[in-house]
């Protein structure tokens, strides 16, 4: 899909895209005689622009990302968080322009204002002290590129009445592409306090892994006719941006594999290479907990009493469940399954105390049994509050507040050490050349040996490699992008196609279509194909 010749407005700029910013027509020239070069100033000038992604990454990104992918379903319980069909509709691969679950566009075209706003009081593109910002403009455009497809490449303040279009997804990656590149030698090496939530140069070339590796599917002419066969002429690109990581010797497998996500998570998790902050009083949003704790379980379950009810509707799709089975594995753990016991509220662990609820011992099912299949219905007794296995990873903050809601201060990692050795390890597999003795066996043995899972012991095959993916990402917003490029996003899996039977050719799906509260406000944009 090609859209030409669209012509932004100031005012529907002003409402669609920077809500929170309304001063594009200013001279910039004359905006300042000489620009801030400090670091104190750059730090004033750019405190609010590095988290635009919070509120998305905590909630509908998160769904967007989860629920569209063969991890987890959204049900409903007696029409209890059904929500209109946001989570049924996402899980059933039937969502339309108006389920807020994809509507986190204007949230990156806020950000992506921010970026520019704050590049020009810097003193311009030129400026080494922007590289930052330049790096996280990048980032914000390639979440956009990654779920909407064609996204306009807005790189600057735009005066009154200047046209603009939405440039071909092939553009947009190879614009991504060039300013990482330009920006790679001025961005922060120190990794430490200071640096945390912030790009670092370890952080552009994480993403310039993680776009390399899907550059055939963003390339592609139409998304719909992509496959997993097609050439990727970027794979040893991808080794090389894994290697600048591993051979700067900044990070490691060295932290155990649960506690990275606990809410006392933070600077110190050496697997850690780019990380969203929380904080569950000051820097809200991140609430995963809520939509996977049982629905009861707000009393007595976690070793204490919360202070505000759950939504417990989030459950993991079956067949997803049996990827975790390797004995010893610790990535078992963040499953929540059969019978439960009480948890020691300062380990997190389980006791020996059977969970009780009106007088029965609960026990998560693996199968789901649904009680109406367009709403993903459930029911809301007992029975139906126990439907499926559960995730603990992101543990449920137990210090949190009534007044702060049900908001977690575990911190949500993007970018992670682990994702740097698979993404190498599955270039090696698709073709690229191997590098410093590494090969896809070793890289992987490095992700089971801390986690204790039995070591592989043969060559592995790219669909051993998708699961080994499963397992170390759960619930951490990349399995709808493992699948699309592995060819499987239109896969049999769950309810989907028990509901939906069109899903299995519906692979205009890889992309999410344009809220329609943005082309209420763009009325020259024209609908992504197939919605």
């Amino acid at each position: 899909m090609k859209i030409k010749n669209i012509i932004y407005r100031l005012p529907i700029l002003l409402l669609a895209l920077i809500s929170s910013c309304t001063d594009l027509d200013v001279d910039i020239k004359s905006q300042y005689t000489t620009f801030p070069d400090s670091e104190i100033a750059a730090e004033a000038k750019t405190a609010d622009v590095y988290f635009a992604m919070r509120g998305p990454l905590g909630r509908s990104y998160h769904h967007a990302q989860t629920l569209s992918s063969d991890e987890a379903v959204g049900l409903s319980l007696s029409g209890d968080y059904y929500d209109n069909g946001a989570y049924a509709h996402i899980a059933l691969h039937s969502w339309t322009p108006d389920d807020g679950v994809i509507g986190f566009f204007e949230d990156l075209t806020s950000g992506i204002t921010k970026c520019n706003k704050a590049i020009i009081e810097l003193g311009g593109e030129e400026s080494p002290v922007t590289a930052s910002v330049r790096a996280v403009r990048a980032y914000y455009l390639w979440v956009l590129m990654e779920n909407y497809g064609d996204v306009p490449i807005l790189n600057r303040l735009l005066e009154e009445n200047e046209a603009i279009d939405r440039s071909p997804r092939a553009e947009v990656a190879k614009y991504i592409e060039s300013e990482l590149l330009e920006v790679l030698e001025h961005l922060p090496t120190n990794v430490d306090a200071s640096t945390y939530g912030k790009p670092t140069r370890y952080m552009a070339e994480a993403l310039l892994a993680k776009l390399y590796l899907n550059w055939a599917v963003y390339t592609s002419a139409d998304v719909a006719t992509y496959t997993p066969s097609m050439n990727n002429e970027k794979l040893n690109d991808v080794v090389a941006m894994c290697d600048a990581i591993i051979t700067s010797g900044k990070f490691d497998l060295s932290d155990p594999y649960l506690p990275k996500f606990y809410p006392e998570n933070g600077p110190h998790i050496k697997d850690f290479i780019y990380v969203m902050p929380f904080d569950r009083q000051s820097q809200q949003g991140m609430t995963y907990a809520r939509f996977w704790t049982h629905r009861s379980a707000n009393n007595v379950f976690y070793g204490v009493d919360l202070p505000n009810s759950v939504g417990g509707n989030f459950a993991y799709n079956p067949e997803f469940t049996d990827k975790f089975s390797l004995e010893g594995d610790e990535r078992n753990e963040t499953i929540l399954r059969g019978p439960l016991y009480v948890r020691d509220p300062s380990t997190y662990k389980a006791t020996t105390t059977p969970w009780v609820v009106s007088g029965q011992h609960v026990t998560l099912t693996r199968e789901i049994e649904l009680l109406d299949y367009p709403t993903l219905d459930v029911g809301n007794d007992l029975k139906g509050r126990s439907q499926g296995y559960r995730s603990i990873k992101f543990y449920m903050d137990l210090k949190t507040t009534k007044d702060q809601s049900r908001n977690q201060s575990n911190d949500v990692p993007i970018f992670r050490y682990a994702d740097v050795l698979l993404m190498k390890a599955e270039a090696i597999l698709r073709g690229a050349n191997a590098t410093l003795g590494d090969t896809p066996t070793s890289l992987m043995n490095q992700i089971r040996s801390y986690v204790h899972a039995p070591l592989i012991t043969g060559s592995p095959t790219l669909d051993d490699l998708l699961d080994e993916r499963a397992r170390e990402f759960v619930d951490e917003s990349w399995r709808r992008n493992d699948l699309i490029r592995f060819g499987k996003f239109e896969d049999d899996w769950g309810f989907k196609h028990v509901v939906n039977p069109n899903a299995k050719t519906q692979k205009f799906r890889r992309i999410f279509p344009i809220p329609t509260y943005v082309l209420n406000t763009n009325t020259n944009w024209r609908q992504n194909n197939g919605y």
